[in-house]
């Protein structure tokens, strides 16, 4: 058995840096307009199974920042909850980055493994190449379902997840 020693996890700021710009301009293709209450909904499908569907909601929206909700929902996995990333844009430097996964603040750059949430090393990483690869793929192969403008008093599907 060697002793080896695991090396410590460094963060690659570059490469967060450069996720956050491109997931900056591709929330910027989808949701141009920042009015708070705003939701984009976008389908896609394959012909043979039910829409997946991705729902993207203006929660906040300040002069420098803008709150989103990004939410999926598949008709076909009713017993698995849908994922939902809390998102936030910085308009002065414009990026993008996954603040909260599942109800769960994602703050730190790099996790101590193991720990006790059992999240990965480089977990906040992972998240915005989720968030990339969501928004890419909206961009690709989605068409708009549905703008939908809530009254404070109503709520969406994405609420109740």
């Amino acid at each position: 058995m060697s002793n080896r020693t695991r090396q410590r996890y460094v963060p690659d700021l570059s490469v967060l840096s450069s996720l956050g710009q491109a997931n900056y301009a591709r929330l910027q293709k989808l949701v141009p307009d920042h009015t708070v209450g705003v939701q984009h909904t976008y389908s896609m499908s394959n012909g043979s199974q039910p829409a997946l569907r991705i729902s993207v909601k203006i929660e906040a929206s300040h002069r420098y920042t803008t709150m989103l909700k990004v939410a999926q929902f598949d008709e076909t996995a009713n017993w698995l909850a849908p994922p939902v990333m809390s998102v936030r844009m910085y308009h002065d430097v414009r990026l993008a980055e996954v603040i909260g996964f599942q109800n769960e603040r994602v703050r730190e750059g790099r996790y101590d493994y193991p720990n006790d949430r059992m999240r990965l090393p480089d977990e906040k990483t992972q998240l915005n190449r989720f968030l990339a690869d969501w928004l890419e793929h909206c961009i690709k192969f989605g068409h708009i379902d549905q703008e939908v403008v809530l009254s404070p008093g109503r709520h969406s599907p994405a609420d109740g997840v």
